[in-house]
C-alpha cells in the first residue's frame, strides 16, 4: 500500500493560506532537499480543487530552468479531489470526484505514494480518516494574525508523533510528523 506525504508552509500561528509571506525568508537548500525527498518517492500528486486551481497557472508554465520542481508538478499524474470540478485542464490530471475515504485508500493501493501540498480541507479529512502517513510542516518564524489555518477551532483532535526535525539558518523549522497509532 502506498502512503500519503503532505507538506505545508506554515506561520507560527498556524496560517497556511497562500504562503507568499515565505518569500522574505528565501528557500534554504535543505528545504529543497527535504521536499525533493518527498516528491522523489511519490508516484502521484493528490490535490483539492482550490489548490489545483492555484497550482495549474503557476506550475504549468514553469520549466526545470525556472524551478527544479517543475518537472515533478508537470509530469506526475495529479489526482484532484473535488465534487464540483468536472474537467481537469492541466496535463496529467484526473478528477477523482468528491472526497471518499475508500476511494482514496484504493488510490493509495493502485498508485503508491502520493504527495499532497496545500489542500487544507483535504488534508484535514485525510488525517481524521487515518489516511495521512506523514505531515511535513515548514514553520516560518512569524505570526500573521489571521488567515486560513491548518487546523480549525472545534476540529477533531489528532495525536501526532515527531519523526524528525531540522532547523535552517533562516529560522524556518521543518517538523516531520506521523499520526500516533
Amino acid at each position: 500500500m502506498g502512503e500519503i506525504h503532505a507538506h505545508e508552509f506554515m506561520s507560527c500561528d498556524g496560517v497556511i493560506d497562500a504562503p507568499t509571506w515565505t518569500f522574505d525568508y528565501g528557500f534554504d537548500p535543505g528545504m529543497g532537499e527535504a521536499i525533493g525527498a518527498l516528491t522523489e518517492r511519490s508516484k502521484g500528486i493528490l490535490l483539492g480543487r482550490t489548490t489545483y486551481e492555484m497550482f495549474e497557472p503557476a506550475w504549468s508554465v514553469r520549466t526545470v530552468e525556472d524551478d527544479p520542481g517543475a518537472p515533478f508538478f508537470n509530469d506526475t499524474m495529479k489526482y484532484v479531489v473535488s465534487g464540483t470540478l468536472e474537467h481537469a485542464t492541466w496535463r496529467n490530471s484526473k478528477v477523482v470526484g468528491a472526497y471518499d475515504p475508500e476511494a482514496i485508500g484504493q488510490l493509495k493501493d493502485e498508485v503508491g505514494d502520493l504527495f499532497l501540498s496545500g489542500s487544507r480541507t483535504l488534508l484535514r479529512a485525510l488525517l481524521a480518516d487515518g489516511l495521512l502517513d506523514e505531515l511535513h510542516l515548514f514553520v516560518f518564524p512569524l505570526t500573521l494574525g489571521g488567515g486560513q489555518r491548518l487546523f480549525e477551532d472545534g476540529g477533531r483532535p489528532a495525536k501526532l508523533s515527531l519523526a524528525a526535525s531540522e532547523s535552517y539558518d533562516s529560522g524556518v523549522v521543518h517538523l516531520d510528523y506521523r499520526p500516533a497509532r
